[in-house]
């Protein structure tokens, strides 16, 4: 036998082996009798149909059920979690880890309802690892899919299930950096990437009543006149809220990055990038100061670096 055939039997021989561990953790427990943080409320259905646009009469009024879609948010634990986690996900995802798929991207879901929840039920709920595939190559990378199955129930009675699918992988080489999207300039905003040309972030304000409006609008919401003029912003401001942005490998992009919700100090909000602090560290109210960044040999985008306390 050859020295290749030798290296690509090995390599095999350690494919096998690798799966035959995953595989092993099939039907074993991620999740065992753990209860809703919450019972089902009208407050978080309300909420629920307004983030969605959903106005269907069931959902509301003395006889009210929850949507069925909103299946998995009672069984979800917050930012603190559930406690006493099983600990075969964990170690799961951690040999996939060693295994060099370090990566990790939400595929698909599936949830099958028997019965309609209500407000004041509580649930409860167990979840297993249902399956993990062999080795798959896509466009991603090289990894396995897992797939963990939710059983909810109110009492001893099952009320729906939830599969929730999930690739582990070895991230594809990536290509050189490409360039950003460029931003859609126009007739009525193009005055505003003038000034971020000159680094300067000017708010539009209306020339009847004065009120100030951000993002760039031809007329003003609050009166309807279509005379404006500008100010400069001062460059102060606060995070009035942001999030974290997890997602797969994307040109001119490298995740985790924070982009944050800005309130400047004249009253407007602008949506941007929050810098000069590990994207873990943003918090609201935290003070910030605007900045100009230059991402090629033509973008330049407005920026927020955290200020130090």
């Amino acid at each position: 036998m050859s020295d290749v055939e030798e290296e690509r039997e090995a390599g095999t021989g350690t494919a096998a082996a690798l799966e035959a561990r995953l595989k092993a953790y099939e039907g074993r427990p991620s999740a065992v009798a753990r209860a809703g943080r919450d019972p089902v409320n009208a407050p978080m259905i309300r909420h629920w149909c307004e983030a969605m646009g959903d106005s269907h009469p069931a959902y509301s009024g003395p006889d009210a059920i929850a949507p069925p879609t909103m299946l998995q948010v009672w069984t979800m634990g917050g930012l603190s979690g559930h406690a006493g986690r099983a600990p075969a996900y964990e170690e799961l995802l951690a040999l996939l880890d060693d295994a060099g798929c370090t990566a990790v991207v939400a595929t698909d879901c599936e949830q099958e309802y028997l019965r309609p929840l209500r407000p004041g039920e509580e649930i409860t709920f167990d979840a297993v690892i249902e399956s993990v595939s062999g080795r798959k190559t896509t466009k991603l990378g090289t990894g396995y899919f897992v797939t963990t199955r939710t059983d909810v129930r109110v009492g001893r009675e099952l009320v729906g299930t939830h599969r929730f699918r999930i690739l582990k992988y070895v991230p594809a080489h990536r290509k050189p950096k490409e360039r950003r999207p460029r931003p859609v300039v126009n007739r009525d905003n193009a005055g505003f990437w003038d000034g971020v040309r000159d680094h300067r972030l000017l708010i539009q304000r209306c020339a009847s009543c004065a009120t100030l409006r951000f993002p760039w609008l031809p007329g003003c919401p609050s009166c309807g006149a279509l005379r404006w003029d500008t100010v400069e912003a001062s460059g102060e401001g606060t995070v009035y809220s942001y999030v974290v942005m997890h997602h797969p490998p994307f040109p001119a992009f490298d995740p985790p990055y924070a982009v944050g919700l800005i309130e400047l100090a004249e009253g407007v909000r602008i949506v941007s990038n929050v810098v000069g602090v590990p994207y873990d560290k943003v918090r609201i109210g935290m003070p910030v100061r605007l900045g100009f960044r230059r991402y090629d040999e033509e973008l330049v985008l407005p920026v927020f670096e955290a200020v130090a306390a």
